[in-house]
């Protein structure tokens, strides 16, 4: 049952960056825009992720004029998700929105999500009806990625979306219990729980540079996503191996068959041991290396590094992370 409820005293924005130099003008000339028509007090917090370009010092230069932006800079580039892990140790919103800095996602669309959460949501993400300067191929394996999640991890797991979403304090309290490294916050989000709900937008093309998500990064998100959440991948060997020891049952009986009937092509079956020891032997390997990347993620949560490390701050103490 959803309760209504006020406008947040305060709105967090967080916006992870990673060498967004080009976008960057865009994304403050936008939001400032935006953040002198909006009602009620907004704190925006920038997490620099080991950016290489100028996108730290445009960071640096903006929180210097306006005490409302908080900086907080990473060691290195810990990856997108953790960027936002710990940009939700930062904030100090009753809501929290995340987006990212390259404006695909309309800043306006913020306001829709905020009303959604007074009506008593705790999670409005945003759902791309269309995705504007997308190809194709990125497209269908969005579309891939999104349809085995559902079916085979998180049922619950909304398609067609991103880290786009204004979340409630309850749910950032609850994310910043979860410490594993290999995050998917996207998914985190939904396996807390609590009452969600879409809000449909146009995705739009970035406003300026190139995405930081090229083929191989996606494909580490996808395997993150998926070992993060599910032990199917070692089942699904499991069940092939009982398949193959059924299979080498019944190759058996029929051997014994063909012994018993004195069959004069019984030498032939050389062929098909070689095409069954050959297909064993690459599903055992193929086993094998999946139960090891099971076993590096044991490994690497183990070890209970930090998730991340920050270098240094601006407009908030580094001692006031997680605190406020």
């Amino acid at each position: 049952m959803l309760y209504s409820r006020e406008m947040p005293k305060l709105l967090s924005i967080l916006i992870p960056m990673y060498n967004e130099e080009e976008a960057f003008p865009y994304l403050k000339s936008e939001l400032s825009e935006w953040l002198d028509k909006f009602g009620c007090d907004v704190e925006v917090v920038l997490v620099d992720d080991g950016s290489t370009d100028k996108t730290l010092k445009l960071a640096m230069a903006w929180a210097e004029e306006n005490e409302r932006i908080i900086v907080v800079v990473l060691s290195r580039n810990f990856g997108h998700q953790l960027a936002i892990t710990a940009g939700l140790d930062a904030v100090a919103g009753d809501a929290v929105v995340i987006m990212d800095a390259d404006l695909q996602d309309p800043i306006e669309v913020i306001t829709t999500m905020l009303e959604r959460y007074c009506e008593g949501y705790d999670v409005a993400y945003g759902k791309r009806t269309e995705r504007e300067g997308e190809t194709i191929f990125k497209r269908v394996t969005a579309d891939i990625f999104y349809w085995m999640m559902k079916k085979l991890m998180l049922e619950n797991l909304p398609s067609n979306t991103g880290d786009f979403r204004l979340i409630s304090r309850d749910v950032v309290d609850e994310l910043r219990r979860l410490g594993e490294n290999g995050r998917f916050i996207r998914g985190l989000t939904t396996w807390v729980g609590f009452d969600q709900i879409a809000v449909p937008y146009t995705r739009k093309p970035r406003a300026a540079g190139r995405t930081k998500y090229p083929l191989l990064k996606m494909i580490k998100f996808a395997a993150d996503a998926i070992f993060s959440f599910s032990d199917l991948p070692l089942r699904f060997f499991v069940w092939i191996g009982m398949m193959s020891i059924m299979a080498s049952v019944f190759m058996i009986i029929y051997t014994f068959y063909l012994v018993i009937q004195k069959n004069e092509g019984l030498v032939v079956g050389w062929s098909s041991i070689v095409v069954l020891i050959s297909f064993l032997s690459g599903m055992t390997l193929l086993s094998t290396g999946m139960m090891g990347l099971y076993i590096g993620r044991i490994y690497t949560e183990v070890k209970n590094r930090p998730l991340y490390i920050v270098k240094k701050t601006f407009n908030i103490e580094r001692g006031d992370l997680g605190k406020r």
